[in-house]
């Protein structure tokens, strides 16, 4: 991502930080960025470079007066006021703000681990079962039944604002939901300025050897992290670290493979 589109996107996520977050504001963000994607003209306009800043910030305020809560509309405006590089540009960051808004509510009710750690676990279910997955994943399936499965899997079983997330990222996933669910869990990691270690061993880690670990693994890397741990059987010994691009490979067949490509080279 370039210097000038993370610019833009600090300067929304701190119109959307000066709001209180809720459900609501969240449910409001995403009725914009759906109503944007649903009508191109409507997006072109509203994204149009050749307008004036405040001028586009105008036309979006008159869009959505009395439609929207206040909230809502400030983070709308100063979306429809920033130079996007395109106008799924600018649907995309609207969007970022609806998850944002539902992250920053879980955090405020003291409740983003259990939502952190209930979307990872959904997420692993869904790509652990291709029968699901290709449920969730099935765009010829209209998104409201794709999402009322997801409801149907979570309601009762998880925190709202996780069922919110999870229903979102089925509605909006353009490669799979886990990427879409993984993007939201960076996001939720940035949002206490951390990064997201994966961490896959072969059994549960018992006692405290979760929290040893994290802090083994936050003295390598220098900084916090969130940490989602994937039990995978056919690990041999040890556990592989992937936080974003970077592996750290601990295990006994990750080694091994090293060994056997230096042999062959």
């Amino acid at each position: 991502m370039s210097a000038a589109a993370e610019a833009r996107l600090s300067e929304l996520d701190r119109a959307m930080d000066a709001q209180s977050a809720s459900p609501e504001l969240a449910a409001d963000l995403f009725a914009v960025a759906d109503l944007l994607t649903e009508n191109p003209p409507l997006r072109n306009a509203m994204a149009d470079t050749t307008v004036p800043d405040d001028l586009r910030q105008a036309f979006a305020d008159g869009l959505l007066a009395n439609k929207l809560g206040a909230g809502a509309t400030a983070v709308v405006s100063a979306a429809a006021g920033l130079r996007w590089s395109s106008p799924s540009g600018l649907v995309v960051a609207i969007d970022r703000q609806g998850v944002r808004a539902l992250l920053e509510h879980a955090r405020a009710a003291g409740t983003l681990d259990t939502v952190e750690d209930e979307l990872f676990r959904f997420t692993r279910t869904v790509a652990g079962d291709n029968a699901l997955r290709q449920a969730v994943d099935d765009r010829v399936v209209p998104a409201a039944a794709r999402q009322q499965l997801v409801t149907d899997l979570l309601q009762g079983k998880a925190d709202p604002d996780t069922v919110q997330l999870a229903r979102r990222a089925v509605a909006t996933a353009t490669v799979s939901f886990e990427s879409t669910a993984e993007d939201y869990l960076t996001l939720a990691a940035a949002i206490r300025q951390r990064a997201v270690a994966v961490v896959t061993v072969a059994r549960p880690l018992e006692g405290d050897q979760k929290e040893r670990l994290q802090a083994a693994i936050e003295r390598q890397l220098g900084r916090q992290v969130n940490l989602q741990v994937v039990v995978e059987p056919s690990v041999i010994g040890g556990a592989r670290v992937q936080v974003g691009d970077e592996v750290i490979e601990g295990t006994v067949a990750g080694r091994l493979a090293a060994a056997e490509k230096q042999l062959t080279q």
